[in-house]
């Protein structure tokens, strides 16, 4: 969890950076490079996101007696990948 939130805190720092810079009009070849690092960042809070749920959630519930349960982890897993069109 502390390793998620201070990833966190160094992508909004990145942003308020970015902010800046266009402010002052930099030059929008730098703005890119930020913005592409920024979602880098976002990509990897996201994977380590999914490993934990991976790991606690997933596993609680695919080791449960309850069908139901281990069906809903698994479509809600899908619906993740579904939306961000990752599938």
């Amino acid at each position: 969890k502390k390793s998620l939130v201070n990833r966190l805190r160094s992508v909004e720092g990145h942003i308020r950076g970015i902010e800046r810079m266009v402010e002052e009009d930099a030059y929008c070849m730098d703005i890119l490079k930020q913005i592409k690092a920024v979602q880098q960042a976002l990509e990897r809070v996201s994977a380590l996101t999914l490993e934990n749920h991976l790991n606690t959630c997933v596993t609680t519930a695919i080791r449960s007696d309850d069908d139901g349960e281990k069906a809903r982890v698994v479509t809600e897993i899908m619906d993740v990948f579904k939306a961000t069109g990752k599938l």
